[in-house]
């Protein structure tokens, strides 16, 4: 067991929405995973910071986070977004607009690891899912 953490929650981390201590409360002695599709999502969001300090801390908090272990995406992870994907497609549920999300819920399938959220409507819907959510204070 253990959780993969989404991007939200790192995020909220750097910015100081959510201490440590907080994500600390719901992992407790578990393993703590990342997907490179955070890593990617974070990058994203260094690169783009216009504000050269705001790019900078973000970039810290991306080396930090790079510590941790991270998932490695395979062929049984593909296999399983796209079994995903067509559950979802065949339930009547949107997929499109949530690949990063999709990619994320297929790797922590495969590795029966929970996800740790705080924006439950992006994973709530995805079938053989366990999810944690993070209510902010």
């Amino acid at each position: 067991m253990g959780f993969l953490i989404d991007t939200c929650i790192w995020v909220d981390v750097e910015r100081g929405a959510l201490a440590p201590a907080d994500v600390a409360r719901f992992t407790g002695t578990e393993a703590v995973f990342i997907s490179p599709v955070t890593i990617a999502e974070l990058k994203f969001g260094a690169d783009n910071a216009l504000d050269p300090n705001i790019r900078q801390k973000r970039q810290a908090a991306l080396h930090r986070l790079k510590r941790k272990p991270i998932l490695r995406i395979d062929e049984t992870t593909g296999e399983i977004f796209g079994s995903l994907a067509a559950q979802m497609r065949a339930l009547g549920l949107q997929h499109r607009h949530r690949v990063q999300d999709l990619w994320i819920a297929s790797q922590a399938i495969q590795h029966s690891l929970t996800v740790l959220t705080g924006n439950e409507k992006d994973f709530v819907d995805i079938p053989g899912l366990s999810l944690s959510i993070v209510n902010k204070k």
